[in-house]
């Protein structure tokens, strides 16, 4: 399945073939995304929640650290979500959201997941209807199997740093220590490159072509080597695993999941600051 899904496209699945949709609308500072969800959303869409369903209980893993596949799948199967059925989810800001749960399912082995290019507000551009009505999702049947898509540590982010390219998918002024305003210290994995994830996407706020992200992530130092990302808690680098599949490359690339807020936790870990990978 394409990492990618049009709005056209998928108003063009029958009935009953067509995915089970997952809306993952989410804000870190709030309002919570079940108030966009209850105002309209797209017809038979099912609402997930980020921090109940999509990762862990903050804490010494960071402040999305992975979900326990048993809690993971126990919410996949309330939503719907079968075994060999495609999903495709969406959100209403970035993108980044949606590539987190895009990659979740990946991760847990459900390879038929797309994420709708341009999410709620292109669906709602073209005119498409939404609806206040919320569905009753028939239980599914996924079995969480984690291990479809490869995960970094501590050590590993600091070796492919080191050796790789590990790519900080952070604003600039986070990257360089300007500014911290959530984790306990400011700056990057010494060896970072810093490629924001807001530059995934076009002036139309659908995903750049698989070109420009191609080039993109060429003129960051991208090509044959191992390549891994990391933002500030495992959310928004996700959209660079997805970034770097659309733009054609084969590999996945590898997601340190407790990302800077796992990193920084630690005070022996060093940290580099300013506009240079350090």
């Amino acid at each position: 399945m394409r990492p990618l899904t049009t709005p056209a496209e998928l108003a063009a699945q029958a009935e009953d073939s067509a995915p089970t949709l997952l809306d993952l609308r989410w804000r870190l500072a709030g309002p919570p995304g079940i108030e966009s969800y209850l105002a309209g959303h797209l017809p038979g869409a099912v609402f997930v929640d980020l921090d109940e369903a999509l990762a862990g209980e903050p804490g010494e893993g960071g402040r999305h650290p992975l979900p326990e596949p048993a809690t993971l799948q126990r919410y996949l199967r309330a939503s719907g979500v079968r075994a060999g059925h495609p999903v495709v989810v969406y959100d209403d800001g970035d993108g980044s959201v949606a590539a987190r749960g895009w990659w979740l399912l990946r991760w847990a082995g459900h390879a038929e997941v797309s994420v709708l290019d341009g999410g709620f507000a292109a669906w709602v551009g073209e005119g498409r209807p939404v609806t206040t009505e919320v569905p009753a999702a028939v239980p599914g049947d996924i079995e969480v199997r984690p291990g479809g898509m490869p995960v970094l540590d501590a050590v590993e982010a600091a070796d492919l740093a080191r050796d790789g390219v590990l790519l900080d998918a952070r604003a600039f002024p986070r990257y360089a220590g300007e500014v911290e305003p959530i984790d306990p210290r400011a700056g990057h994995i010494p060896g970072a490159i810093n490629a924001p994830f807001a530059e995934h996407l076009g002036e139309n706020g659908r995903w750049k072509q698989p070109s420009e992200l191609a080039a993109r992530f060429a003129d960051l130092g991208v090509s044959g080597d191992p390549v891994g990302a990391y933002c500030g808690s495992g959310v928004t680098a996700s959209s660079v695993v997805l970034a770097l599949e659309v733009s054609g490359r084969s590999e996945p690339a590898a997601l340190y999941t407790g990302s800077w807020s796992h990193w920084s936790r630690d005070p022996e870990r060093p940290v580099a600051t300013g506009g240079e990978p350090g």
